[in-house]
């Protein structure tokens, strides 16, 4: 039978008092077991546990540490998917590589991007990963912010965060951007609390720091929910057009609950008034780094 160490007992975590059967990670080991046709006492031995605290960690009686949960998982071979399913089911936030957008076996994600905004056409749309880094654009977007934005400048933007903060790209463009930055800024916080990414934590200092955020953004965004869509005003020949901003997330480890992967973002501009004609906009020559069609 296996021993554990002085050491192997304080990496384990310590045991809980009330056992709790409906612990997420207890079922998500129970069924890597099986289909792996473990043992509990292969996987203690895989591990360098014992057969008891697996045993406890399946009844919800101890719960295991981060160290151990990544153990299971590289002893069960699990893809970044299943890993990250059960850390989140253990209580940890899991951690993703940064999505390489242009690698080879993601050919199929652009062609499938490029579709979509092809199809999204005459509707202003772009592609974006977690980071709110703009990956692919469509020709509506591009058509749309041409009217008011100089193409030197339109070429430049790379970010939707920075476009939207910024009085040279979008930030001039948002109806009551004061609440809808407090919010952006309070999700971006969040995010960083959640990760401790250093990525994540600069981009929510430098965009804290853009002369049009509110001093008092934490404040008002406590009070308000966060939005899936916000307002964006757009000056069409002369006329304040209003547009819904709306974001969908697409997954790109396939169907999947929860964080379980790097995401990519869909943002789509749809104007308020449902009888406003924008394929003009997408007429002519068109042109962006990021507009692959």
């Amino acid at each position: 039978m296996t021993t554990m160490t002085s050491d192997q007992s304080h990496r384990e975590c310590p045991q809980i008092t009330s056992s709790d059967t409906s612990l997420a990670f207890g079922r998500f080991l129970k069924f890597w077991r099986s289909v792996h046709s473990h043992s509990q006492e292969q996987l203690a031995d895989l591990i360098n546990s014992s057969p008891r605290h697996i045993s406890r960690l399946e009844n919800g009686s101890s719960r295991p540490s981060q160290s151990l949960a990544n153990d299971i998982a590289q002893a069960m071979n699990l893809g970044q998917r299943d890993t990250n399913h059960l850390l989140i089911a253990a209580g940890f936030v899991p951690s993703n590589d940064e999505l390489d957008f242009h690698a080879p076996e993601l050919k199929w994600l652009r062609k499938t991007m490029t579709l979509s905004l092809k199809a999204l056409d005459p509707y202003p749309a772009i592609v974006m990963n977690d980071a709110s880094d703009i990956l692919m654009v469509n020709r509506g977007w591009v058509g749309l912010f041409s009217q008011t934005i100089n193409k030197a400048v339109l070429d430049g933007i790379t970010n939707n965060f920075e476009f939207l903060f910024s009085r040279q790209g979008a930030g001039n463009l948002i109806s009551g951007w004061e609440d809808t930055l407090s919010v952006i800024l309070m999700g971006l916080e969040q995010r960083a609390l959640f990760s401790n990414n250093s990525r994540d934590h600069e981009m929510r200092e430098r965009l804290a720091n853009h002369a049009n955020v509110p001093a008092d953004w934490r404040q008002r965004a406590a009070k308000l929910e966060p939005m899936p869509s916000f307002r964006m005003q757009v000056n069409l020949k002369g006329e304040l057009k209003k547009f819904f901003s709306v974001s969908s997330t697409i997954s790109t480890v396939g169907p999947a609950a929860l964080l379980s992967g790097a995401s990519i973002n869909i943002n789509t501009l749809y104007p308020e008034d449902e009888e406003l004609d924008l394929s003009q906009l997408c007429c002519g020559d068109l042109s962006h780094p990021l507009l692959f069609y």
